[in-house]
């Protein structure tokens, strides 16, 4: 009885390391140096707190945020940001055809990617910690037209956003 006690008071302990992201650029669950490359890129483009997306569907970009209790965002995010914490959002104005595109981050946030009305939900994401330049990543499906990707829950004023196409 008393080794169960202590199996279980192990795993008990053990249970915050399972929930944490992996270390290192190599322990994402997708090959991603195209868009760590993107990410990562000398003399982003800036965009305002709001400003459009690039038209180029392949693209990365430096978001300017605003403190968290009056972002101004088009939707209210699915995840309350913390005090303290840094949001915003882009448009994307049109993109050029429906499928499944990428949109990877620099720093930890909390992204939500709305297109006609809805929130999307991710076909996949992986997130790492010790990455330089690139901490998440997430996949998915378009439509035609324009999406917006709201930025909330971030540290710092500004956050870098590639989105990109996925080959299939």
């Amino acid at each position: 009885m008393k080794g169960s006690f202590a199996l279980a008071a192990a795993l008990l302990a053990a249970a915050p390391a399972w929930a944490q992201d992996p270390v290192g650029c190599d322990n994402f669950k997708w090959p991603v140096a195209r868009e760590r490359a993107a990410l990562t890129m000398p003399n982003l483009p800036q965009l305002p707190p709001g400003g459009n997306f690039p038209a180029a569907p392949q693209a990365a970009v430096r978001l300017a945020l605003q403190p968290s209790h009056d972002p101004k965002l088009p939707n209210p995010p699915e995840r309350a940001p913390k005090p303290g914490t840094f949001s915003g959002f882009t448009t994307l104005a049109a993109l050029p055809s429906a499928g499944l595109y990428s949109i990877s981050i620099s720093v930890y946030a909390w992204v939500d990617v709305i297109q006609n009305g809805e929130y999307l939900k991710p076909k996949g994401f992986s997130g790492v910690t010790g990455c330089d330049g690139m901490r998440k990543t997430m996949k998915f499906t378009l439509a035609k037209g324009p999406a917006t990707i709201q930025i909330s829950g971030v540290q710092e004023s500004v956050i870098n956003i590639a989105v990109m196409p996925v080959a299939e």
